[in-house]
């Protein structure tokens, strides 16, 4: 069977929505997928700050903004069919939308974007709410990416995503596991917009910096990193208690970046240790997300994992930038066929189960 979708992310750095088409083949329960037009659309000002200030919103205000957004998606897909000359060609869209809430412990998780009204701007089948079914079934909801790389990326059995949130998860052959590891590019791209710049290009500017031991410390000291998985992370973890933590320091943009950096490439370091199998010699780590293309953190990982017989691999930029982009499109097709979108081994639900809202967006 072949399946020809749209898959749309938008993560917690903000950069913009990641539009992804792509085929997907499927022969007897195997996989493969090629990727035939991709694109990122950023956020205008307007709406970078609505998405940030929408957990201060009042209940009408958000559920307002859930339509809003979910108009701006659909309409942002026509752009890109548009754009990308694929009038005909798109069978279905999975949109994961913007995560705002996500209160695990209250199985509950919230991501912007109505599938109603991406169904009706587009006049196409829509999958969204990939996450919820899980919530209920009592997991974390998250990472939810694991079953595409299970399915598309076979030659690896490790995967790291530096996004918003920096996630982790291991194809071991007994069971998957994954869980997000702490905050990356939400609060790297905080940090930079101390000195009014978008983000650190390059971590251009944590290379000129110093490590802090003593905030470093304290960032380790956090208690979620003590937790075993399953766990995640909401948003807030990195905006309310880790970015006023480095704030309070009074350090030059420079030494937070730095340290900050350095947090990172530890807490990812300390993951690995304890959750990947015995490692024979150059096993790889694929590194996907906007922080594969922050050369001074990816050179920083590279050295830290030297030693431990693990090998830092970059895949191409399409692959790097819209991976996740890419899984929810597959996610949809998962849907769509009523089989398996989320594995309980990631999230620690009851049971793995079939997520996802479905609109019918065309005409019977």
């Amino acid at each position: 069977m072949v399946y020809r979708t749209i898959g749309l992310m938008s993560g917690s750095s903000l950069d913009g929505l990641d539009i992804v088409f792509a085929e997907f083949h499927e022969n007897a329960g195997s996989w493969n997928f090629e990727i035939k037009a991709a694109d990122c659309y950023g956020y205008s000002a307007e709406w970078k700050e609505r998405l940030q200030n929408a957990t201060s919103l009042s209940a009408l205000e958000y559920q307002l903004l859930h339509t809003d957004y979910g108009h701006y998606l659909g309409k942002e897909v026509n752009r890109f069919i548009d754009e990308k000359n694929l009038h005909y060609q798109v069978g279905l869209i999975a949109s994961h939308g913007h995560t705002t809430f996500h209160v695990p412990w209250r199985k509950m998780t919230a991501q912007l974007g109505d599938g109603a009204a991406i169904a009706a701007e587009t006049g196409l089948p829509v999958v969204t709410d990939l996450r919820a079914l899980d919530l209920a079934f009592g997991g974390q909801g998250a990472p939810i990416v694991p079953i595409g790389e299970k399915l598309l990326l076979k030659d690896y059995s490790m995967f790291l995503n530096l996004g918003g949130i920096a996630n982790i998860s291991f194809n071991h052959s007994d069971k998957c596991i994954a869980f997000d590891v702490c905050p990356a590019n939400r609060v790297l791209n905080l940090i930079a917009g101390l000195v009014d710049k978008e983000y650190d290009a390059g971590g251009e500017m944590a290379a000129l910096g110093n490590v802090n031991e003593e905030l470093l410390n304290q960032l380790n000291a956090f208690d979620y990193y003590k937790l075993p998985y399953p766990k995640s992370l909401a948003n807030n973890f990195g905006t309310d208690e880790i970015f006023p933590l480095l704030k309070s320091f009074g350090l030059p943009h420079v030494d937070l970046l730095r340290t900050y950096v350095e947090h990172i490439v530890q807490q990812i370091k300390f993951a690995l240790a304890d959750n990947s199998k015995p490692q024979t010699p150059n096993s790889k780590l694929l590194v996907t997300g906007g922080g594969a293309f922050n050369n001074f953190l990816i050179e920083r990982l590279s050295e830290e994992l030297s030693s431990t017989g693990i090998e830092v691999m970059i895949p191409d930029e399409n692959l790097v930038q819209y991976k996740e982009a890419l899984i929810m499109g597959l996610i949809g097709v998962l849907r769509w066929r009523q089989e398996y979108t989320v594995l309980s081994s990631i999230t620690g639900a009851e049971r793995d189960s079939i997520g996802g809202a479905v609109w019918i967006g065309q005409e019977a």
